[in-house]
Order: structure tokens, then sequence, then C-alpha cells
């Protein structure tokens, strides 16, 4: 069992982290872009930059989660963190800018969701999924937090204060990762690698009973998938999770990046923009906590599915919200629903395909392609806001958000569709 008061200090370390940093390119673009006289292709490369760092430095931070426990990992992510805010804060150079992005994206591996779904799943198992959902009802409020917050500290102190306020929630966010246990919790070690146990011989009532017709298999719960997965079905269920996670890393990075221009795009005024788009964490929030007072009557990759095709219907909405209030709330919403519940099966989903023993390495490499694609999504999309429009932007990624949906549908049928008969 995972105490509460380590999924608090987890929840609230995530909560800093996106603000600060995932989010703050969404904040603080436009005013980089002015305060250097640098253009949007130089502004969000530094996020790309930041985002393929990410990629390159994930499959070594699963292994260390893995040997090392996450206390280590997430704590030198925090530093990294800090320096990563200082740097952006103090440099006035290109060299400058994307060494801080590079800082940064260092530090948003270490820290982040898919660190801290490490860091559980070493710790408590396969039993880790309550734990995972309940640090993301944090961080689902980073952009309704950060965003009027960081708007507010650059009209107190100037774009370079606000980064140096950046710096000093990060370094908050230090002692709550130290405080992550070093060891396995024995529930963890009972549930990792069930196969390995030292043989013990037989006794005479175990021998009786395997002398017995076997069982019927028991009934699959809504957390466990089919055990019989044969090594190319594992493979085929990684490479679908794989895929998956890229396009929502896709949309994800392009909204964080984009929301504010995006709904400025369509007609509304930056003021009444900031305001709406800061309405996704609440979309957030409500959806995950809804995933851990009632998901546990669902398998993960069922709740996928409805979450990537609420993410469709809320890019539908999105066209009208250029016209209508209301459907830009709704839009706004309903998109931070559908990504709340998909940032947490995004580390459920893999409890039911990998052995939690090595689940940081297997989820380390698998986002890889993810991390590198996402890259280029804050890029991209300024040119399409910039060029096409709003409206074509939108049904980019309404295509993006059908084949999530796709993904999430073939996943299910490989995890649970019934073997033919023989």
């Amino acid at each position: 069992m995972i105490r509460t008061g380590l999924v608090i200090r987890l929840g609230i370390g995530q909560l800093i982290g996106w603000g600060t940093s995932y989010y703050l390119i969404g904040n603080f673009g436009p005013q980089l872009a002015q305060l250097h006289g640098w253009n949007d292709a130089i502004i969000y490369g530094g996020f790309s930059f930041a985002l393929l760092v990410m990629g390159a430095v994930s499959p070594l931070c699963g292994r260390l989660i893995d040997a090392q426990g996450g206390r280590p990992v997430m704590a030198a992510g925090s530093l990294f963190h800090v320096a990563g805010c200082v740097t952006l804060a103090m440099t006035s150079s290109l060299l400058g800018y994307f060494t801080a992005w590079l800082l940064l994206g260092i530090a948003m591996r270490f820290t982040l969701y898919d660190a801290a779904f490490a860091a559980l799943a070493r710790l408590g198992g396969a039993n880790a999924r309550r734990a995972m959902g309940q640090i993301t009802l944090f961080g689902g409020l980073a952009s309704t937090i950060f965003w009027p917050l960081g708007h507010y500290l650059e009209a107190q102190f100037g774009l370079s204060g606000a980064l140096l306020c950046y710096a000093g929630f990060a370094l908050l966010s230090l002692p709550l990762n130290l405080s992550i246990p070093a060891k396995k919790t024995s529930s963890a070690a009972n549930n990792t690698n069930p196969g390995h146990a030292s043989p013990q011989p037989p006794t005479l009532t175990q021998a009786a009973a395997q002398a017995q017709p076997p069982a019927p298999a028991p009934a699959l719960t809504p957390n466990a998938a089919r055990r019989d997965l044969s090594p190319h079905q594992k493979m085929l269920c990684g490479v679908l999770y794989a895929c998956i996670m890229s396009l929502i890393n896709i949309i994800n990075a392009a909204m964080s990046a984009h929301m504010i221009p995006l709904l400025a795009g369509l007609g509304l005024m930056m003021a009444q923009a900031i305001t709406i788009a800061s309405l996704r964490g609440f979309g957030q929030l409500a959806s995950r906590l809804g995933e851990i007072l009632f998901g546990r009557h669902f398998n993960p990759v069922t709740v996928t599915i409805f979450a990537s095709a609420l993410m469709l219907l809320s890019f539908a909405i999105g066209f009208g919200a250029g016209f209508s209030t209301l459907a830009a709330i709704i839009f706004c919403v309903s998109f931070g629903a559908a990504n709340g519940i998909l940032t947490i099966t995004r580390g459920t989903v893999p409890l039911l395909i990998f052995d939690p023993a090595h689940y940081g390495q297997q989820v380390g490499r698998l986002l890889l392609p993810g991390f590198v694609l996402s890259a280029l999504a804050p890029s991209l999309f300024a040119v399409s806001i910039d060029g096409p429009g709003a409206q074509a932007t939108l049904g980019i990624l309404c295509l993006l958000a059908l084949a999530t949906l796709a993904g999430a549908i073939w996943l299910y049928r490989c995890l649970y569709k019934k073997p033919s008969a023989t």
C-alpha cells in the first residue's frame, strides 16, 4: 500500500513541475519573442528541443528508476528544473536559450508523470493504479493555476522576475521528491516476478492438488489483462501502446503550447482566451477524480477508448468556439477531461502488459518515439495556426484524435479478445 502522505507530496510536486516547465512556453512564448526579438520558430523550437531531450534521456531515466528508485532521479530532476528556469531568466543569447531548454528537457523527463508513475510502480507493483490517478489530480490544475499566475508575476516583476519565481517554485519540489522511499514496499516485492520465487519441495497436499485437473482460469478483472500473452502478442501490444501514446503526446504538446493562440485564432479576445483555456484544468481534475472513484470497475484500455472518443468530440465542438463562448468553454473543459484520463491510462495500461519490476525500462523505451514526434508539434502547429488557420488546425487535431481512438480499440482487441477454438 502506497501511503497517502507520499501521494500528496508527489502530487504537489507534479503541480509545480507541470506548471513551471511544460506549460511555461504557453505562458511566456510571446513575451520571450518580444523581449529577444526572435521569431516563433526559435521560441517554440526551444520547447521542441526540450521534448527531443526528454526522448533521448527516457530509456536512461527508466533504467535508473528501476535500479535506484524514484528518489535520486526525481530529486536530480528538481535541480535541473531550477537551473533551467534560472538560465532562461538570465540569458540573452540563442546558446543560452537552448541550454535552458536542454536543462528543462532533462528536468521534465526526470520529474513529471512518467518518472512518478515508474517510481510508484516500483513501490506498489500492480497495485499502484490508484496512486497514479491520485497524483494526477494535482497536476491537472497546473495550467489553471500557473497560466493566470504566470501572467500576474510577469506583470508585477517582468519576464525575468517571473521566471526566477518559477525557479523558486521548482526548488520547493526538491524536498518533496526527496521524501520518496528508497526501497520497494513489501506488497510490491510480493507482486513482482512471481514466477521467480525460490522453489519449495511440494508437500503431500500440494502433490495431490497438482494431480487434479487444472481449475478454470479466473475471469478477468478490470485491472488485469490475460496473462497468457505470447511474446508476439506482448510485442504487438507494446507497439500499439507506443503509437497511442505518441499521438497523445503530439496532441498534448500542441495544445499546451498553442491552446491560447488557437482560441484567439478562432475569434476570442486574448484575455478571454487565457481565461477559457485555463478551464481545461477543471476538466482534468473532474475526470481524474471520476477515474479514481470509479475506474476500478473498468479496465484501463476501455477507459482509454472512452477518453479518445471524448477528445475527438471536444475538437469537433471547438469549431464553434469562434461563434459561441459556451462552445469554447465546452471545448476546453471536455478536452481537459479527455486529456486528464489519458494521462492516467498512460501509466496504468503498461501494468497490464509488463512486469512491474521492469516497468521503468519498458515504458522508457516505448515513450521515446512519442517524445521525438511531439517535439515537432509546437513548431508545426505554430505554422498551421499562422498559415492555414485555426479551423484547419482543429481539423488536423480531429484526425489525430481519430487515429488515437482506432489504436485504443485495436489494443483492446489484442488484450481481451477470446482465443479462437481449435
